[in-house]
């Protein structure tokens, strides 16, 4: 995963924010966290939806998994984090779980970007998290 994951990475900044890969497009932001108990900063590639001028959805669907990504765990831990994006470059930005209703109407709007997430969803028995990325 990690190789797959620089790939993208690599792809998405050599490109200013678009990743032909997967037909990705401009969809992705790179998110900068740290481990919950290491410290150490990581990157990730993660599918977004521009929510306002100040504001990305993320989501922890992890393909489907049974498990939440080492990621989401860390976000919990250290929600000050910064995230790259197509349009504005490197943004400081806090993460914020979102519950119940409110999460429950982000995800939908997931499923609709990609048939991808509803598959995932019914790959699982978890509730797949959702974030709300708030530049700071």
């Amino acid at each position: 995963m990690a190789d797959w994951n620089q790939q993208i990475i690599d792809e998405f900044r050599e490109n200013g924010g678009t990743v032909a890969t997967m037909g990705f497009g401009r969809g992705l932001v790179l998110v900068h966290h740290y481990g919950a108990k290491s410290g150490t900063e990581r990157v990730n590639p993660l599918a977004t939806i521009r929510e306002s001028g100040s504001a990305w959805l993320i989501t922890a669907s992890a393909a489907g998994a049974d498990t939440n990504p080492d990621w989401y765990h860390n976000l919990l831990a250290h929600p000050e984090v910064s995230i790259e994006t197509p349009d504005d470059g490197t943004v400081e930005v806090r993460a914020e779980e979102l519950v119940g209703a409110e999460r429950d109407a982000a995800f939908e709007r997931f499923k609709r970007l990609s048939d991808g997430f509803r598959q995932y969803e019914e790959r699982t028995s978890r509730v797949i998290p959702v974030f709300r990325l708030a530049r700071r």
